[in-house]
């Protein structure tokens, strides 16, 4: 991309001083026609650059030229910077050899200021391997094959135009247009195995993918659910509720109130805090509580086999 050429061109002139056109369009393999069209590019963008005739001639930059005089304020270096250094958890190849070139342009001697790893603990290089495909596939719109488990564990081979990555509620899921369904889905990544990514190229559909938010909803009403926890779970709810559901009451407890999507994933959650949770309401969702207690206890007073 052109691009990529101004910024290396201006790296490149930058620790060598004096390039000629012909070892420029030899190192970038284009034409030395298309050099001097970056060279006017660049002029006309504010970077002093010129070209010299005769012998010792070549194209140079006016001596103790820095780039972020010229052409980016300094905040604007650090965002470039800092993006550079958050696309390094992606695997990115080139993203490191950016990086390094542009701190040298920018005159920073340390970007290393976050750290991001995508895979759970405990998840290893396989998991990690798995975000690089999914970036790789939606960066070169191909298409992937995967195996995937429902929320019910059930198996199924599918295979999809990925879109987009998405981070929602302490989970990673992906957002792609299914090609067995002909619809739009969201996966769960963590329930992604044996990702592959395919030759198969795609083509954009021109269909807005539709918010997280919608697809959740779609999946069942959402119910008005009011919760009583116990302090021993404190630690949970300021990472799972926005502070201004939860309510400290003066024995300790805390009281939520919080709207989720009604369906069965409501139990398996609240069941996840054991006996430190209370529902005061719906009354309905208190039954099923305990038929859900119910049966657990059932599991533990006969023999039963799994």
């Amino acid at each position: 991309m052109q691009i990529h050429r101004l910024f290396e061109i201006v790296y490149l002139l930058m620790e060598r001083g004096s390039i000629t056109a012909a070892k420029l369009a030899e190192h970038f393999e284009v034409s030395t026609r298309t050099i001097y069209r970056d060279i006017d590019t660049l002029s006309g963008a504010g970077i002093p650059i010129y070209a010299s005739k005769g012998r010792g001639g070549g194209i140079q930059l006016l001596p103790n030229f820095v780039l972020n005089k010229s052409l980016l304020s300094e905040s604007e270096q650090n965002e470039i910077l800092f993006a550079l250094q958050s696309l390094q958890a992606t695997n990115a190849v080139q993203s490191q050899q950016t990086l390094t070139r542009l701190s040298g342009l920018f005159r920073r001697s340390s970007v290393d200021w976050i750290d991001v790893d995508f895979s759970r603990w405990g998840g290893g290089e396989w998991e990690r391997q798995k975000f690089v495909s999914l970036k790789t596939a939606i960066l070169e719109s191909r298409a992937i094959e995967f195996v995937y488990y429902n929320g019910a564990g059930e198996k199924s081979k599918r295979k999809a135009e990925p879109v987009k990555l998405r981070f929602k509620n302490d989970s990673w899921y992906l957002q792609a247009f299914c090609l067995s369904k002909q619809a739009f889905r969201t996966f769960k990544i963590s329930r992604m195995q044996d990702v592959r990514v395919l030759e198969q190229p795609i083509e954009p559909r021109g269909m807005p993918v539709p918010d997280l938010e919608m697809q959740e909803t779609a999946c069942g009403s959402l119910v008005q659910v009011e919760l009583v926890f116990s302090p021993k779970v404190a630690f949970r709810l300021f990472d799972e509720f926005a502070p201004d559901q939860i309510q400290k009451r003066e024995d300790g407890s805390f009281y939520v109130t919080v709207q989720y999507p009604e369906n069965d994933w409501i139990c398996s959650y609240l069941l996840s805090f054991g006996a430190h949770v209370k529902v005061l309401s719906p009354s309905y969702l208190q039954k099923l509580l305990q038929e859900q207690a119910r049966r657990i206890i059932g599991q533990y007073q006969t023999e039963q086999k799994f």
